[in-house]
């Protein structure tokens, strides 16, 4: 097996890789912080949100029930709902964390993100190829803080600016992050035998969302997915 290039080099690497989506990521983190100005929330405390919360979508969906009275047990449901996908995502990468300190371990799990984890998975499938040690922790901390500072940076920004601007949602920025994910998914693609899971995960999250008011597509979405995984694993793996 070959040796992993310097630390340095692949911390490096790790910004450099996850530079076009920040381009991405950049307009959602705006409209979060404007929605979160326009809720009273100042810069400062909108960064503590990001930077406390490092998880997208219940930022938002918090952001979205932010009143007075702050209706806070609604709140944590929500978020522990819909952050509820890091147990499966964390899981995915236990085996490469494994020969990991706790010490490192812990931190490198509470930068995870859906793009970092993405990233770094298929980061594992090419070094894998090349004969290299599967996992790198400086690229994934490359990744992982590279994507932290930009978000919870322009997040705040957002706060700040937010008061003067109207409906954000109406300038078509909503479309950055479905598209980031389009090439994230790309980057992990191993065929439809593969993809079954992620699609049925899909189609029932989906379900879901039409029919059930609340998050409960998150859970349900990630439950059936598992599931799929857990039944077709081994017929997944022959056609591998």
């Amino acid at each position: 097996m070959m040796n992993s290039p310097p630390p340095r080099a692949e911390f490096k690497r790790g910004v450099k890789d996850c530079l076009p989506v920040i381009i991405g990521m950049l307009p959602f983190a705006l409209i979060l912080g404007v929605q979160g100005g326009q809720k009273g929330m100042s810069a400062l405390e909108m960064s503590m949100m990001t930077g406390l919360n490092f998880a997208g979508g219940s930022e938002f969906a918090a952001v979205g029930l932010w009143g007075s009275p702050l209706p806070v047990l609604l709140i944590i449901t929500v978020t522990f709902m819909i952050n509820s996908r890091h147990i499966l995502m964390g899981a995915a990468l236990t085996p490469y964390l494994k020969d990991l300190p706790l010490k490192k371990a812990l931190p490198a799990l509470f930068f995870m993100t859906d793009e970092s984890w993405a990233m770094s998975l298929a980061d594992i499938h090419k070094r894998k190829q090349l004969g290299l040690p599967l996992f790198s922790l400086p690229y994934y901390m490359g990744v992982s803080l590279t994507l932290y500072v930009v978000w919870v940076a322009f997040t705040g920004i957002g706060a700040a600016v937010g008061p003067r601007f109207g409906d954000v949602e109406a300038w078509g920025f909503g479309m950055a992050f479905p598209a980031v994910f389009l090439v994230l998914l790309r980057g992990l693609w191993k065929g439809f035998a593969a993809a079954r899971p992620w699609l049925v995960s899909l189609a029932v999250a989906a379900a879901v969302y039409l029919t059930v008011d609340g998050a409960w597509y998150v859970p349900a979405g990630a439950a059936a997915g598992l599931l799929t995984a857990y039944f077709l694993g081994d017929k997944v793996g022959d056609k591998a």
